[in-house]
């Protein structure tokens, strides 16, 4: 079982609906005992990080989350939820992340529009389970704001947008992507599978 795990802010219906898509069963929830015990576990989201941190530390998935990490499970966080991987962002003032990656997250800054918004082409930058079968390729994003990884070897992939932005990140099996998969053709789905099945070789 996947746990996409609901804290008021995510996608959530897209997401689950290309898991079950992928054959694979979905659960959205908040419980700790069911985020707990899944195969694997995605934290989407949309819009702003301080909003979603202070969500996340009222209700006690700050803590949830950060447990499920430490048992070295896969975790995917998608757009929003990749940035929430970090230890801060800059968006709206100073806010602390969750720390699981070191780095931090900023705005877009350029001559060009803002938000990203479209499909830009991936550029892979380290070897990833994630990219078994797949070949560089569009996908598509949505953000004004883009994390820095303080570790070179975090960072999996990237894309052109007046410059190199962070695209894909990880580290074991904690994940992240800035673009959406599941809005992202074939190659976001076979990115997703490729996660799902890291997930159920967890059993």
């Amino acid at each position: 079982m996947i746990a996409i795990i609901d804290y008021g802010m995510g996608n959530l219906h897209s997401v689950s609906k290309a898991v079950e898509r992928l054959g694979y069963e979905a659960l959205v929830t908040a419980d700790e005992s069911v985020i707990m015990s899944a195969d694997g576990a995605i934290l989407p989201g949309v819009g702003a990080f301080g909003d979603a941190m202070h969500f996340l530390r009222e209700t006690g998935l700050k803590d949830v989350v950060l447990r499920y990490a430490a048992t070295g499970k896969p975790l995917l966080g998608i757009c929003l939820g990749m940035q929430l991987l970090f230890s801060s962002s800059e968006e709206h003032g100073e806010h602390e992340g969750l720390g699981l990656l070191p780095g931090g997250v900023v705005r877009l800054e350029g001559d060009f529009k803002i938000p990203h918004m479209g499909w830009n082409r991936l550029t892979f930058r380290q070897a990833s389970p994630l990219f078994h079968g797949l070949e560089e390729g569009h996908a598509y994003f949505v953000h004004s704001f883009h994390a820095l990884p303080e570790r070179e070897g975090d960072l999996l992939a990237d894309t052109d947008y007046g410059g190199p932005v962070t695209a894909i990140v990880g580290r074991d099996l904690i994940f992240g992507t800035q673009f959406h998969p599941e809005k992202s053709g074939a190659l976001g789905m076979q990115l997703l599978d490729n996660f799902l099945r890291l997930s159920r070789g967890q059993r």
